[in-house]
């Protein structure tokens, strides 16, 4: 990319591990992001990046390019949203219903960013996501799904640069 650098000034320690990195590990830390080959080879080859928002941006415009068999391929190397450890069982058996007749009529997991939903709306919010989205004609559920998707994505590019992942 025009006008960046390796070792550009001011860029956080974290990220200019990951520019520097060699296209192994920084392949590794995007797969672990995001179970993309095409995603992680396009991010780490566009290194280095001056910025975090220059590498989401990179990341975004990377997701709205794979293709419907990439999308369906990073899709099933997801895993179900996390629960809070008190959910009470009856709640754990309306989840999984819910997930079973997801995951028959769409053919992969339920994906959702719950960054920034507190621990104890956790529930609450995936119940109501998954029976609303249970609504939408595959195509339209594809789309919701592949948004889920970039923002889990940014997220955990986030968390990884954040936390020294790298």
């Amino acid at each position: 990319m025009p006008g960046q650098s390796r070792g550009a000034p001011g860029a956080p320690p974290a990220l200019e591990r990951f520019n520097t990195a060699s296209a192994e590990d920084a392949g590794r830390t995007l797969l672990a992001c995001l179970r993309s080959p095409r995603w992680a080879l396009r991010l780490s080859g566009h290194r280095p990046y001056p910025d975090l928002p220059s590498l989401l941006a990179a990341s975004d415009e990377a997701m709205y390019d794979l293709s419907p068999g990439e999308l369906a391929q990073a899709l099933a190397a997801e895993d179900l949203p996390a629960l809070p450890e008190d959910t009470y069982s009856a709640a754990h058996t309306a989840l999984t219903a819910a997930h079973t007749a997801y995951e028959s009529k769409f053919g992969h997991v339920f994906v959702i960013c719950l960054d920034g939903v507190p621990r104890e709306e956790t529930l609450g919010r995936v119940l109501e996501d998954i029976r609303s989205r249970l609504a939408n004609d595959p195509d339209e559920e594809r789309a919701v799904a592949a948004e889920e998707l970039r923002r889990l994505a940014r997220g955990r590019l986030v968390s990884t640069l954040e936390g020294a992942g790298l």
